[in-house]
């Protein structure tokens, strides 16, 4: 599952920028699907890489705590705000999903970001 919620975000990359710019070069009003799609898809990497850190410093105070109380609630702590962090951003994503399947006919449509011409 975990597979494809990161290959569902990390298909779509960056994007480019395709026909919303002019030929003489000038972006238009469409560019803003493009650059908030590329937003979303660098915060959905940062905030991946963000947990990632956490889990492995959480890990790594724990392990390295020998014993002492005051070190272990840190690292349980750190580690508690991690899989917190892990499963809003899971969560958030499986509501966008279902509100598609439902509402929009299950065809990607809430994770495309299109301006009418």
């Amino acid at each position: 599952m975990l597979n494809l919620l990161l290959f569902t975000i990390y298909a779509q990359g960056i994007q480019e920028w395709g026909d919303c710019v002019t030929p003489e070069g000038v972006p238009t009003l469409k560019c803003l699907e493009v650059v908030f799609g590329n937003i979303l898809f660098m915060s959905s990497a940062f905030i991946i890489l963000v947990l990632f850190i956490m889990f492995i410093i959480g890990a790594f105070r724990y392990l390295t705590s020998f014993g002492n109380a005051e070190k272990m609630k840190k690292a349980k702590g750190t580690l508690t705000y991690a899989l917190v962090g892990f499963i809003l951003f899971v969560s958030a994503f499986l509501i966008l999903k279902i509100i598609d399947v439902i509402f929009l006919g299950g065809n990607n449509q809430i994770f495309q970001f299109n301006i009418g011409e």
